[in-house]
């Protein structure tokens, strides 16, 4: 089995989607973010960074973030965390919410699946990331943009270039939503998410070399 961690921001929002019989079977360890900067990561497959998790906090564990990165380890950012500040290479650009295009007959948030081989859309089609998002990334050169904006840059990425370890990034706020008990969509982004990761953090490397 992966051996995953995730970050607890301390909201009641992410004690909800942490600790909830839903998720909890995801997560091998949780560790309070204040205790991040001086925790042994080296022995997690991942580590979930939760959307909305105070960014000054992470920015005070940034070494050891990158430390971890350092020895290949795999980092996933979510939404609302100012990732640019605490992580390498990430280019962030901001864009207006818009929380109502559903109400628009016809409308379309211009979400597309950039990779549709990658192995994440054997678990997550587009409908399940398609809620609203709050800015994209330009993707940095070598590295996959998962979920594209249609004429913009993307929501979600993956990036094994620019450490040594990997990077997965995005603008989406699913725990947020889930621990909030609003917006039913993250559940199911959730869902086919963390099925993915718990999935793909299982695959020695060697096998995931083979397969690629």
């Amino acid at each position: 089995m992966p051996n995953i961690a995730i970050i607890d921001g301390g909201t009641s929002y992410h004690h909800c989607a942490l600790y909830g019989e839903r998720y909890r079977r995801f997560f091998s360890e949780i560790i309070y973010v204040r205790d991040l900067p001086a925790a042994c990561l080296d022995q997690f497959d991942a580590v979930i960074i939760p959307d909305r998790t105070h960014p000054g906090l992470l920015r005070a564990a940034r070494t050891r973030i990158a430390a971890y990165l350092a020895q290949g380890g795999t980092v996933v950012a979510l939404g609302e965390t100012q990732a640019h500040t605490w992580l390498p290479g990430v280019v962030w650009s901001h864009r207006p919410t818009n929380f109502w295009w559903w109400k628009t007959p016809g409308s379309n948030l211009g979400l597309y699946a950039a990779a549709p081989e990658h192995a994440l859309f054997q678990h997550l089609p587009i409908a399940h990331a398609t809620w609203h998002y709050h800015g994209v990334f330009t993707v940095p050169p070598g590295a996959q943009a998962l979920i594209g904006v249609e004429n913009d840059g993307a929501v979600l990425y993956e990036d094994t270039v620019t450490t040594a370890g990997r990077m997965i990034v995005s603008s989406l706020d699913p725990f947020y939503h889930h621990g909030s008990y609003f917006m039913p969509v993250t559940e199911k982004f959730l869902d086919g998410f963390l099925g993915w990761l718990h999935q793909d953090c299982g695959v020695p490397a060697k096998q995931q070399e083979r397969d690629s």
